[in-house]
């Protein structure tokens, strides 16, 4: 890894995907009830335990219908996966502006749903959200969500989506819409099938980036990405 302790990884940049991905298999493991040595094992055997790059190989991700904001031609696309009920993605959001208002014409943001399920009303603000979609206001809710992610009861969601706005009545029949679940059961699976582990995630045209989410470390890849350049394949994520 980087010379931090997964516990140490985790508290200082949550944004790193491997010391998710080890502290997912560390849970895992507690949870079937396998020993420590098991589990250190099983640790140790993951591509996740090496040391990480800053940018990984680009995959493709599925992006069709998701809600998006930025010019369509930008020569950047940002996929964010993210957890409303999360504090550090509630964080991140305040970094995501500052970045994309720095590169106004040159980024696209994609975002992607990955509720996770230590938070009991991620998946309902989730929906939330795509029933606000559905109206024209994802990004205002969006904003609400994450501005009141302590506290993503029914009735508390159900008093946003008035705030800004929304048809209450369509906005109510389609949270509670199996369509929307279903997006967002979706939107996990591509994640997983990505490589995401936690969030929030982000991958910048198809490369997972491993690195702190401010403005001062991305702006050498986003650069390095409007100008056809790599960063060296070993660049350390911290």
């Amino acid at each position: 890894m980087c010379g931090m302790k997964v516990a140490e990884c985790v508290n200082r940049d949550p944004n790193c995907s491997y010391s998710k991905a080890l502290t997912a298999i560390a849970i895992k493991g507690v949870q079937e009830g396998k020993s420590l040595v098991e589990i250190s094992k099983l640790m140790d055997a993951s591509p996740k335990a090496h040391r990480p790059k800053l940018l990984e190989d680009p995959v493709a991700i599925p992006v069709a219908g998701s809600p998006t904001r930025g010019p369509n031609d930008a020569r950047i696309t940002i996929v964010e996966f993210s957890d409303f009920e999360c504090p550090y993605c509630s964080i991140a959001v305040g970094e995501v502006n500052t970045i994309m208002s720095a590169y106004p014409k040159d980024i696209k943001l994609i975002y992607k749903q990955f509720p996770l399920s230590m938070h009991p009303h991620a998946p309902m603000a989730a929906a939330a959200s795509l029933a606000a979609n559905q109206q024209g206001k994802f990004w205002q809710m969006h904003d609400a969500l994450f501005k009141n992610f302590r506290k993503l009861s029914r009735e508390n969601i159900l008093a946003l989506a008035k705030e800004i706005g929304l048809d209450m009545t369509k906005f109510i029949a389609d949270l509670d819409s199996p369509k929307y679940q279903a997006v967002v059961q979706k939107d996990v699976a591509d994640g997983e099938t990505a490589g995401v582990y936690g969030t929030p995630s982000f991958f910048i045209n198809g490369k997972h980036y491993n690195g702190p989410l401010t403005l001062e470390s991305v702006k050498p890849i986003l650069d390095a990405e409007l100008h056809g350049g790599k960063l060296p394949q070993a660049a350390s994520a911290h």
